[in-house]
C-alpha cells in the first residue's frame, strides 16, 4: 500500500489562537507564550491521522508545510516585526516549510480636515487600535487548490476552523485530484467544531487534536 504524500495548509493565527484558547494550560496566559511551530503541528496533526486510520487505508508522509500569517509593520511595531521575521527563519529551518507573511491592516488618526495625523519627528502615520489580517484566508484558499493540482501531492489539509474557507475544501473536492482533509481542536465532553464541505452527503476525514497534542506544537524559543 502506498503512503499519501501530504501537504498541510495552515492558517496561522486561526489555528494558534483558537487553540491558546480552548485549553486550560492556555487560555489564562499570553499568547505569545503559546505560538505553534508550523512543523511540529504537522508532525502531530499526521502522526494522530495516521493512528486513527484503518489498516487497509494508507498513511501520510509529510511532503510540505505551507504557513500563512500577518506580518507587523515595521514602522509602527519594530519589535513585534523583528520577532516575526525570527520567527519565520527558525520556522523555515525544515526545508519542507515555508512561511509567507501577509502586512498586517492598520486604522490610522486622522485630522478635522480629513488629512492623516503623522508623528512629528518620525513623519509616520499614527495607528488607532490594533491591526487586523486581511487576505490570509484568500491565500490559504488558493494554495489549497494549487497543491490539490500538484502532480507530486496525493493529500492536501487545511489546517483553519474558518468558515470562509468552505468553498476552497468544495473546489478541492469538484477537481478530484487529490484527498481534502481537515482539523480541529477536541476537549472531552465539549462542542468540537470542524470544517465540513457545503454538501453535507460529502464526508472528508477531520482529524481532532488535544490539549497534549497543542502543547506538543509549541514553539519554546524565546525571541527577543
Amino acid at each position: 500500500m502506498q503512503d499519501l504524500r501530504a501537504v498541510v495548509v495552515i492558517d496561522y493565527q486561526n489555528v494558534h489562537l483558537t487553540g491558546h484558547q480552548r485549553f486550560q494550560a492556555t487560555k489564562y496566559g499570553p499568547k505569545h507564550d503559546a505560538l505553534v511551530d508550523p512543523l511540529f503541528f504537522a508532525q502531530q496533526l499526521l502522526q494522530v491521522r495516521n493512528a486513527r486510520q484503518r489498516l487497509d487505508h494508507p498513511c501520510a508522509v509529510l511532503k510540505s508545510v505551507d504557513a500563512f500569517r500577518g506580518e507587523p509593520s515595521p514602522d509602527h511595531e519594530p519589535r513585534a516585526y523583528a520577532r516575526n521575521q525570527a520567527q519565520k527563519a527558525h520556522w523555515e529551518r525544515d526545508k519542507r516549510v515555508r512561511v509567507t507573511l501577509r502586512p498586517l491592516k492598520y486604522r490610522y488618526q486622522y485630522d478635522s480636515g480629513g488629512r492623516p495625523v503623522r508623528d512629528p519627528v518620525t513623519g509616520i502615520k499614527i495607528p488607532v487600535g490594533p491591526p487586523s489580517e486581511k487576505g490570509v484566508d484568500v491565500l490559504c484558499a488558493l494554495a489549497l487548490v494549487r497543491h490539490a493540482l500538484r502532480d507530486d501531492a496525493d493529500l492536501v489539509i487545511l489546517a483553519s476552523l474558518d468558515s470562509d474557507l468552505v468553498p476552497a475544501v468544495d473546489e478541492v473536492l469538484s477537481l478530484g485530484t487529490a484527498k481534502v482533509e481537515t482539523f480541529s481542536w477536541y476537549v472531552a465532553g465539549e462542542n468540537t467544531y470542524e470544517l465540513r464541505p457545503s454538501d453535507r452527503s460529502q464526508r472528508i476525514w477531520n482529524t481532532r487534536l488535544t490539549e497534549a497534542n497543542f502543547l506538543n506544537c509549541i514553539d519554546r524559543n524565546k525571541y527577543s
